[in-house]
C-alpha cells in the first residue's frame, strides 16, 4: 500500500508524521472520505469543494491548489491500483510546539490514504439495521459549526460506544434540544406520507455530499423534499428511516430504540433510491 505523504508516495510503514503535529496534538486539521468506483473518485470536486470551504474557515493554508490536491488523490489510486474502495484525504495544521497557538505550526501536513471499506455485510442493505438514540449529544452549531469536517470526532465516538453497548451498529445524536441532528457517521433521512424529510443543516449537521445527492436523485424522481426540526417521535412513526453516507452509501433502518420502523424491513423508497444512486454510479 502507497500513502501520500506532504510531496512524495510512500510505504504505508513508512507513512509516519510528527508527535508534535497539531493534528494528533489537538485535533486540529480536516478530513474527507471519498469512494472510488471502477476507479474513479466519486463527487470529488465537491469533496474539494467542502475541504477547502473548511480550510478556509479555519484559516488553514492547504499547501497545494484545489486542482494540484485532486491530482494527488487521483495519483494515489492510481498508485495502489485501486477499482474500488476508500479515500481518507487529511489536511493537518502540521508541526509545531506543544503549545496550542497555530501559529507555531509554519506548514500543514497532507496525508492520502487509498483503502477497502465495508462498512455493513451486504445482507443488511436489504434487512436493514437497528440503531438507538444515544445519550451523547450533538455539538450545537453555535459553539463549532459541523460543516467544517474536523479531525475532532470524540462526540462521535462516544456515541458509536453506545450504539456498540446496545449491540446496534448506529446511534443517532440529537441536538441539546432533543432534536434529531445525525448519526455518528451517517445522515438520517425520514419518509412519512409522501415526503422525504431530513434534519436542516441549522440544527448541527454536516452536509453530507451523498445526502445532498439523495436529495438531488428523489427530486428528479418526483419525491418531494424538505429539510426541517424532527424528535424522536418521528422517527418512531416512520413509514421509512434509512442513512446515507461515503461509506455506508444507503442503508435503510428498521428498528430505533427497540421500535419497530414501517413494517420493520427495507422500504420501497429507500429501495428505490438506492438503486437510483448505483445507476448514478455506473
Amino acid at each position: 500500500m502507497k500513502v501520500w505523504l506532504d510531496g512524495k508516495l510512500v510505504n504505508k510503514e513508512e507513512a509516519k508524521i510528527s508527535v508534535w503535529d497539531h493534528g494528533l496534538l489537538y485535533g486540529d486539521g480536516l478530513f474527507e472520505g471519498m469512494r472510488i468506483y471502477s476507479g474513479k473518485v466519486f463527487k470529488l470536486e465537491e469533496h474539494m469543494e467542502r475541504l477547502y470551504q473548511g480550510a478556509h474557515v479555519l484559516n488553514l493554508e492547504i499547501p497545494y491548489s484545489r486542482e494540484a490536491l485532486a491530482a494527488i488523490v487521483l495519483e494515489t489510486v492510481a498508485a495502489n491500483d485501486r477499482r474500488d474502495g476508500y479515500i481518507r484525504l487529511l489536511v493537518t495544521r502540521g508541526a509545531g510546539t506543544l503549545g496550542i497557538d497555530p501559529a507555531k505550526c509554519p506548514k500543514a501536513s497532507v496525508v492520502v490514504i487509498v483503502d477497502g471499506i465495508q462498512l455493513y455485510p451486504e445482507e443488511l442493505y436489504t434487512a436493514g439495521i437497528p440503531i438507538v438514540t444515544a445519550a451523547t449529544r450533538r455539538l450545537p452549531g453555535d459553539v463549532f459549526d459541523p460543516r467544517v469536517k474536523s479531525l475532532n470526532y470524540l462526540t462521535n465516538i462516544m456515541a458509536k460506544m453506545e450504539a456498540t453497548r446496545a449491540g446496534c451498529p448506529e446511534a443517532v445524536m440529537l441536538t441539546r434540544e432533543g432534536y434529531i441532528a445525525e448519526c455518528t457517521a451517517d445522515n438520517i433521512f425520514i419518509y412519512s406520507k409522501g415526503v422525504l424529510k431530513t434534519p436542516a443543516a441549522h440544527l448541527g449537521i454536516l452536509e453530507g455530499i451523498t445526502r445532498a445527492t439523495i436529495m438531488e436523485l428523489a427530486a428528479d424522481a418526483g419525491i418531494p423534499v424538505e429539510e426541517g426540526v424532527y424528535n424522536r417521535t418521528d422517527l418512531y412513526l416512520a413509514e421509512e428511516v434509512f442513512l446515507t453516507g461515503s461509506g455506508a452509501e444507503i442503508i435503510p433502518v428498521t428498528e430505533i430504540d427497540g421500535r419497530k420502523i414501517g413494517e420493520g424491513t427495507a422500504g420501497p423508497v429507500s429501495g428505490k433510491l438506492r438503486k437510483l444512486f448505483q445507476d448514478l454510479i455506473k
